[in-house]
């Protein structure tokens, strides 16, 4: 689509008169009525599109207006004259106003799908194959379903309503049906691998069942169960607006889905209000919680040992939505348990109070500006306005480490004094929550929050005074374990450095500015013992 806008602007020069356009020959043709056409040389094929366009945005730019005497006139650009046209010109007219209609909604669609985040990272989503989809599908076994509206696009397809045809017997009336072409960046190597998380997930809690799967023409199709608005929807559809117990029960379920989520080696990569779906309405579960769009999904556990994926940090690699993601995100780092719950704390801020302190940013330098807001911004600040439990639950995920277990069980209880009593008449289904919280319970004692109101996070991180330069050790050859440390005083210093070097990690950049330290420590140097010396003066070389 950036092509087309590209075209229509050198096909809006080609009207300016300095630039002596390209005549156009008037050719009486015999017609009762006297009527006049026009008629222009024949380009190549190949420059279909381009007189499209041109033709498009000569349109945006001059009005069709109706004369007095009945006649449509073009008032066109200079170069070009007022022409009467006929009923034939008329029809023509017709078409020019439908294929602007058609090109203005791919526009609108270019920017921000009207108003949505379309803050997307490279790689992420994949429109630029032009093959049709067929209008009837079965794949995998599967009834006949027509096609019918488009619901909505996911990370790499696009996602349509199908209704079965003849429905008779067993088998659901619509479901929803996920397209991905064959030459998106998804199926570089067959199916997409987002079928491969779906094998794993589908039908877990909070997560859409795939009744069928397999490929039709050019399109590889999933035919899963349809479901309602998203939360983007629903908070979009309020006037930008979600009341404090919404916000906590959704909090609270889906926290409790992405525990599920993360006990099968899965973290979701791309949390956020667009991919949160309700249930169908008027349907037992339209009030029940769902994580959809699996294919940024990613195994946080190694299948065969069973342990934790090893650090890496790749400064050149984003994978997720920019408003949403966890600053560890911007920074390259190997997706972890802790990056969808940061990105959860975002997602709540921002249905709570309807906007995050980063959103605005344009530009090449968009993802750098927001992470760099991200790691200024408190969860004091962030939260200034919302209730002490949304505080508390981004200071706990904002600390945690990278294979840190997160305590989903303590996070869910702090929403438990804003939600009402009852489950029955919450505004989102939270059984998979209570379940949780019984099964952890039964193991290690229900959780109290009595005993832990005044506890605070053992360290606070992205508190004080802002870095103002970004020191990054990339080594592309092997994962490192690295440690960060920013505005360190003199008196604390050494406590950081031995603490490091007790974990095997060795001073590889440092830097000083106003009497405060950026020092990082990783596994990667190569050393084996490390001698410093902290002094007012610079040392002479020795």
């Amino acid at each position: 689509m950036p092509e087309l806008r590209s075209r229509a602007r050198r096909n809006r020069a080609s009207v300016n008169p300095d630039l002596s356009p390209t005549p156009i020959d008037i050719v009486p043709q015999p017609d009762t009525n006297n009527k006049v056409t026009t008629r222009t040389p024949q380009r190549r094929t190949g420059q279909r599109r381009k007189r499209e366009g041109a033709i498009v945005d000569v349109f945006d730019d001059n009005e069709l207006n109706n004369n007095d005497d009945g006649h449509n006139n073009i008032v066109s650009g200079a170069g070009f004259e007022t022409t009467p046209f006929g009923r034939k010109a008329d029809e023509d007219i017709k078409k020019i106003r439908v294929l602007k209609e058609q090109v203005a909604e791919k526009k609108m669609n270019e920017y921000d799908s009207g108003g949505r985040s379309g803050d997307k990272g490279p790689g992420a989503e994949d429109d630029g194959n032009t093959a049709p989809l067929p209008e009837k599908v079965s794949v995998g076994g599967s009834p006949m379903y027509r096609i019918e509206k488009k619901l909505g696009k996911g990370g790499f397809g696009q996602v349509y309503v199908g209704r079965r045809i003849g429905a008779t017997g067993p088998g659901a009336l619509e479901v929803a049906l996920k397209f991905e072409h064959r030459s998106s960046k998804g199926c570089n190597y067959g199916p997409p691998y987002e079928w491969q998380v779906y094998n794993a997930l589908g039908g877990s809690h909070g997560v859409p069942r795939v009744h069928y799967k397999g490929r039709q023409g050019d399109y590889y199709v999933m035919v899963m169960d349809i479901l309602g608005p998203s939360l983007w929807d629903v908070w979009n559809n309020n006037s930008h607006t979600m009341s404090i117990e919404m916000v906590a029960c959704i909090a609270i379920e889906a926290i409790s889905i992405l525990e599920k989520m993360h006990s099968r080696g899965y973290v979701h990569g791309d949390v956020k209000p667009e991919n949160f779906l309700l249930g169908l309405p008027g349907t037992p579960d339209e009030k029940k919680l769902f994580l959809v769009d699996l294919g940024l999904a990613t195994k946080w556990r190694d299948s065969s040992s069973g342990q934790h994926i090893e650090y890496d940090q790749r400064p050149d690699v984003f994978r997720g939505t920019v408003r949403y993601a966890s600053v560890h995100a911007h920074l390259g780092r190997t997706g972890s348990r802790r990056d969808d719950l940061e990105s959860l704390a975002y997602t709540l801020i921002f249905l709570l109070r309807g906007r995050l302190p980063w959103q605005g940013y344009q530009g090449e330098n968009k993802g750098f500006l927001v992470c760099k807001k991200k790691m200024a911004t408190s969860p004091e600040t962030l939260c200034c306005f919302c209730p002490a439990p949304f505080r508390q639950f981004v200071e706990y995920v904002v600390n945690l480490k990278f294979d840190e277990e997160p305590n989903y069980a303590k996070y869910i209880s702090l929403f438990d004094g804003i939600v009402g009593p009852n489950p029955h008449i919450r505004p989102i289904n939270t059984d998979g929550a209570q379940k949780l919280i019984y099964q952890v319970g039964q193991k290690r004692g229900r959780l109290t929050m009595e005993d832990e109101e005044d506890e605070q996070p053992k360290k606070k991180v992205r508190m004080g005074m802002p870095a103002t330069q970004w020191i990054s050790v990339y080594n592309a050859r092997r994962p490192m374990k690295q440690r960060y440390h920013y505005n360190v005083a003199d008196v604390r210093l050494p406590q950081h450095i031995e603490k490091g070097n007790e974990d095997g990690l060795f001073i590889s950049s440092v830097a000083s500015c106003s009497n405060l330290w950026a020092l990082i420590m990783d596994a990667g140097t190569g050393f084996t013992a490390q001698v410093y010396e902290l002094s007012p003066y610079f040392l002479h070389k020795g």
